[in-house]
Order: C-alpha cells, then sequence, then structure tokens
C-alpha cells in the first residue's frame, strides 16, 4: 500500500453540525478534509466515517499521519 499524499502540514478546524461525516484519508479528494471518492481509482485507502453528536468545533487531520484519525495529533509537527 502506498502513503497517503500530504494535503497540508496542519489542521483545519471546522465547527461540524450533528451527523456522519467522510474523513479522507488518502489525501487526493478534491473536497479536502472529506472524502470525494478519489480514492477509488487507486483501490488503495477507505475514507474514515466518523459521527457528531452535537454542533461543535472540531480539528481534523489534513496530513493524514494521525494516530487518531479523523482528528488532528499533532503528527504534522515532525513533518
Amino acid at each position: 500500500m502506498s502513503e497517503p499524499v500530504i494535503f497540508a502540514k496542519k489542521a483545519v478546524v471546522l465547527e461540524l453540525d450533528k451527523g456522519t461525516y467522510y474523513w479522507c484519508s488518502c489525501g487526493r479528494s478534491a473536497t479536502q478534509p472529506f472524502c470525494d471518492g478519489t480514492h477509488k481509482e487507486r483501490g488503495e485507502f477507505e475514507p474514515v466515517v466518523f459521527e457528531i453528536e452535537e454542533k461543535k468545533k472540531v480539528p481534523l487531520c489534513n496530513c493524514k499521519k494521525t494516530e487518531a484519525p479523523p482528528f488532528c495529533d499533532g503528527a504534522h509537527k515532525d513533518l
């Protein structure tokens, strides 16, 4: 399996409404940090599905190196 593309070396903090979201794990989506289905071209990655229970701000990983996907754990600081 190949490595994901680093989209950005910083997190994006978004205020998300309650609902189901699909985080891009391959780094190739045009709708970062969310999946747009681009991973299907290579068949190597799958989106990470996550639930938000109530409206809140969340830091989402853009470097794709987090150990806590989809959330930023600061891994981008070591790149």
